[in-house]
């Protein structure tokens, strides 16, 4: 008989889901906040009640052994009497739940009573739910008894209710594993590196470790390190994957990788998420029940439209996805978030695992210690990484509320007007930028007092302004939580502005909380070096696998050249005809397709200008910001092969296109990288480079060279993708020629003429 393993809040959180998804303002409390009010609950058990109990129960039902599991707050002794105690914590006000409490928390706690009374032999149970709230601590405790019998009634038509999906997923889990297990490498044969990367990450997965490697750009790594992850799950190392990415491109790559794999008999379910405010149907992004249709009732549709698409697709994507949600009427956004705790591989945004305040938080340490995550271009995770764990707030969102809800709401004007008021008062005692040494009690008093008036206004109706700064301040009060001596708190005035960020400058141990619990994480970039450092700053340690793994490509594909010009900020006017002169002979010598890549739009527009003047018969393109994604793709679609027209693309080192775009043969046949790709010298990068040189690292690499040569890389990276490929590749700046910044540089770079 199959086996369906499912813990009791998995099973009643699928069975149990009503009612719309119009109350996002009214967020429930953090992980953490809801760990400590459920241990101060359990600290005034007395002696000989238990908590965190674990409880199992085996149920054969229509053909499937169900073994359900989970751990219940705690079990409390009266006498003879026995009660299941079930906590639940909140952050919203104590006189807003519902008298009689929520039914998919009473079904949590039945099941445990069912579970526990059958174990024991009890013909009655007591169970009891603890509501707490998380900031002023009040409790409201709703009791009820039932008997055994009612009991196992009610569990056998939660499971009734759940039979459809379990019956799906039993077959569809026999159909993956031996497809996967039948799997071939969907290509002829393996690159050169390709099979040393792919072993190595099936190792990593089948011995529960982590590993950092380093591939060159153009070897596969996508299907490299997807393909061992699948033979993975044939080998039951582990249940899913997640394939975790910076840019919309290479989530783009992945999806064609496992079409590839599907091509060739994989069955597996692979689903994309988009960020909501790209798939979302409404005009506004207002998830309001009155003003949004595919929110309105959105639990009570979703599980036909998951059971619809699971049972018909393979490839999740946003096209697919948004189809569905038409044709069921459920928001696109959650839709997809439920379907990733379906799915067999999830391809997403890196803050889905590693933000504290998006990730996937139904994923339970079980199903995590069955999960592999794949981080693509993991160079990328550093800032991200530094994005995700900082959080600011300013003046100017309080005067704007203090000015709107004067006349509006007398309690949300007179917050928002003392917190403009302290922020005035910093602004007086500071310079232009200043680093605090603490946050003083009254901000954070003031600013959760503003969160709980907030609240009280949003549910009575939308107001923009209020919503945005709602939000701020809730990330604000979280990060706050989180302080220690690997963040700096810091201002900045600007006009008549102030911001306060609480920024945290080594992101490495947050990382690695984050990350913890999963099977196995695989870090993998072309530009993943020096590894030390990506080591030590994302949070890996000394047992993790290390792999550096060789071009596949010659050096006589590509001819490198460097130009020993100053491309310091300071000189770029005097340099720019000269750079312009350089491309103009490139070109005018070569025809073909080229990118030019400069430090930034400035020094850009600059030498486009002037190289225009001397080339007015090359085709010009120019990346301009806030480009939509049919831009991009337009722009790429300019470089095609055997134009009887030199094309010249202008981009930015960085930008989106220095990475993870795939243009190969003769759609591409010259890189030109001008400058290191320093950050531009700010005041919160030296702070970065004082942090690390306090902790005898070498600051001014870790905030400067480090992350500007990485730029310099993928962006030269772009030439060669395949074992034809040939092309030229000029290197513009007179540090190129220093021993620093050439042991950044890939080996067949270092053969290079000084022109």
């Amino acid at each position: 008989m199959e086996e369906i393993r499912i813990s009791v809040r998995t099973l009643v959180e699928y069975v149990f889901r009503s009612g719309s998804i119009d109350s996002r303002f009214r967020s429930t409390s953090t992980l953490l906040e809801g760990t400590r009010a459920h241990q101060k609950i359990q600290k005034t058990y007395k002696e000989g009640d238990q908590k965190e109990v674990y409880l199992r129960a085996e149920i054969p039902f229509e053909g499937l052994y169900y073994v359900i599991d989970g751990r219940c707050d705690g079990l409390l002794f009266y006498g003879e009497q026995v009660t299941i105690d079930e906590i639940k914590s909140f952050s919203h006000p104590i006189n807003e739940l519902e008298d009689d409490g929520y039914p998919v928390h009473w079904a949590q706690a039945k099941m445990y009573a069912y579970m526990y009374a059958k174990d024991h032999q009890l013909t009655e149970i007591d169970v009891q739910l603890t509501y707490v709230q998380v900031d002023t601590e009040e409790k409201k405790h709703i009791k009820q008894k039932y008997s055994a019998e009612d009991l196992e009634t009610f569990v056998f038509d939660v499971i009734k209710s759940y039979a459809p999906f379990a019956s799906w997923q039993a077959k569809h889990s026999s159909k993956r594993n031996e497809t996967s297990k039948e799997l071939r490498f969907p290509f002829p044969s393996y690159r050169d590196g390709q099979r040393k990367l792919a072993g190595a990450v099936y190792k990593t997965i089948a011995e529960r470790k982590n590993l950092f490697a380093k591939a060159p750009t153009g070897i596969g790594k996508t299907i490299s390190t997807l393909f061992p992850a699948i033979k993975a799950i044939s080998e039951r190392h582990t249940d899913r994957i997640f394939y975790l990415t910076a840019k919309t491109i290479t989530r783009t790559t992945a999806e064609e990788a496992f079409a590839q794999m599907h091509s060739c008999g994989l069955c597996m379910k692979n689903v994309t998420i988009t960020a909501k405010d790209k798939v979302c149907f409404k005009e506004e992004t207002n998830c309001q029940k009155e003003y949004c249709e595919f929110a309105n009732g959105y639990y009570d549709r979703i599980n036909g439209a998951i059971l619809d698409i699971l049972m018909n697709e393979n490839e999740m994507t946003r096209n697919v996805i948004e189809a569905y949600a038409r044709k069921h009427t459920v928001c696109p956004f959650e839709f997809s978030i439920d379907l990733a705790y379906a799915a067999d591989a999830i391809i997403c945004d890196y803050n889905y695992i590693f933000d504290p305040q998006v990730s996937l938080k139904r994923l339970y340490e079980e199903q995590k210690k069955s999960t592999a995550i794949l981080v693509d271009e993991a160079h990328n995770l550093v800032d991200r990484g530094r994005e995700m764990f900082s959080a600011s707030i300013n003046k100017d969102m309080f005067l704007q509320l203090k000015r709107e809800f004067k006349e509006l709401n007398r309690p949300v004007y007179e917050i928002a007007h003392k917190i403009n008021a302290w922020f005035i008062a910093l602004k007086k005692e500071n310079k232009t930028e200043f680093v605090l040494e603490k946050l003083e009690e009254p901000l954070s008093e003031l600013l959760e007092l503003f969160v709980s008036e907030a609240e009280k206004v949003l549910a009575a109706g939308s107001n923009p302004t209020l919503l945005d700064a709602y939000f701020q301040v809730q990330s604000f009060l979280k990060i706050l939580n989180l302080l220690d001596e690997n963040y700096i708190i810091y201002g900045e005035k600007n006009k008549n502005d102030i911001m306060v960020k609480l920024f945290c400058i080594d992101p490495s141990n947050l990382l690695k909380q984050m990350g913890k619990g999963f099977r196995s994480k695989v870090f993998f970039s072309a530009t993943l070096e020096p590894m030390s450092y990506y080591q030590d700053i994302l949070g890996g340690e000394a047992e993790d696998y290390k792999l550096s793994v060789k071009s596949p490509f010659s050096k006589e594909q590509s001819e490198v050249y460097v130009k020993p010009l100053s491309t310091r900020y300071n000189d770029r006017e005097q340099t720019a005809g000269e750079i312009a002169s350089l491309i103009h002979s490139l070109t005018r010598n070569q025809q073909g397709n080229y990118l030019i890549f400069f430090p930034s739009y400035q020094y850009m527009m600059t030498v486009y200008e002037q190289f225009g003047q001397l080339n007015e018969e090359a085709k010009l393109l120019l990346q301009s910001t806030g480009m939509t994604e049919a831009q991009k793709e337009e722009f790429l679609a300019e470089f095609k092969p055997d134009l009887q027209q030199t094309l010249v693309g202008f981009a930015v080192l960085g930008g989106i296109f220095s990475e993870g775009i795939d243009l190969k043969g003769d759609r591409l046949n010259g890189v030109v990288v001008v400058g290191v790709g320093l950050p531009q010298l700010c005041f919160e990068r030296n702070l970065i480079k004082d942090h690390f040189f306090k902790k005898n690292k070498n600051g001014y690499d870790y905030a400067y060279v480090i992350p500007g040569m990485n730029k310099v890389l993928q962006a030269g990276g772009r030439l060669i993708r395949s074992e034809t490929d040939q092309g030229t590749i000029v290197l513009v700046d007179d540090r190129f020629l220093q021993r620093k910044y050439q042991a950044l540089m890939p080996e067949e770079w270092l053969t290079y003429t000084i022109i």
